[in-house]
């Protein structure tokens, strides 16, 4: 489903394993404007979460549909972030639900989740991956032969879909690869095996050796990844619940 407000197009994504509602959208921004997050940045940022938060405050099963978009005085909403970075909600005083952001190809991502999953959001396009990649540095063998599956044997598109699978997922554990290695994040086979009927696939997604001891509420796999192919390039969006496995 998608949705028009203010020339921004929001989309709600297909639940992952009960998580969510969870709103997705993009606009069009000079890479310029985007790099250093300055003043025109945080104004197109700004712009993005207010979509987002419009069609969640209006979505019934929501955990903040108590702050309506309505009454916007009262909850006056801002962009904040923790220690490593990982921005989530202000509605007010009160913490609200977390959101992420990503640039690719001239345009900002943000995604935000209706329930209380931290999540992560990346685009990767294939055009990145061109030359000599250390692929054996970042993916597992049976991951990539996974993702060639699934790319017609594109290795730069394969290569970018799991790329957005990673990103996304350290976005979402809130610490980029500051604190993560690429390698110590395993995409599993995609749940469902071929892609669905928006082009998209879900994968469990683990976490191992350093990565699983500094977050070790990662394990049983209880995060998730959206992947959801966009021309030249994959759009991922992880979900990571911190009260079930």
């Amino acid at each position: 489903m998608a949705q028009d407000h203010h020339e921004i197009t929001v989309h709600n994504m297909s639940p992952v394993h009960g998580r969510g509602p969870v709103f997705y959208a993009s606009m069009s921004c000079a890479n310029e404007t985007l790099k250093g997050c300055g003043t025109n940045g945080a104004g197109e940022r700004h712009r993005l979460v207010c979509a987002l938060w419009e069609h969640l405050a209006a979505t019934e099963s929501s955990l903040w549909n108590r702050c309506q978009a309505s009454n916007r005085a009262a909850f006056p909403i801002r962009v904040v972030r923790g220690l490593l970075g990982r921005p989530h909600l202000l509605l007010g005083d009160d913490r609200g639900p977390a959101i992420s952001f990503s640039e690719d190809g001239g345009k900002l991502w943000a995604a935000l989740c209706g329930d209380e999953s931290d999540i992560g959001i990346d685009a990767a396009g294939s055009d990145e991956f061109h030359g000599e990649y250390p692929f054996h540095r970042v993916f597992h063998p049976q991951e990539l032969q996974h993702a060639l599956m699934l790319t017609g044997g594109d290795l730069e598109t394969a290569s970018a879909l799991l790329w957005s699978v990673k990103e996304a997922v350290v976005k979402a554990l809130g610490c980029a690869f500051h604190l993560v290695d690429p390698r110590q994040i395993t995409v599993y086979p995609s749940a469902g095996g071929a892609a669905g009927e928006d082009g998209g696939v879900t994968f469990p997604v683990g976490l191992s050796g350093k990565a699983l001891a500094r977050f070790p509420i990662a394990a049983g796999r209880s995060l998730w990844v959206r992947s959801l192919p966009r021309r030249k390039m994959w759009l991922s969006i992880a979900l990571l619940n911190r009260h079930h496995g």
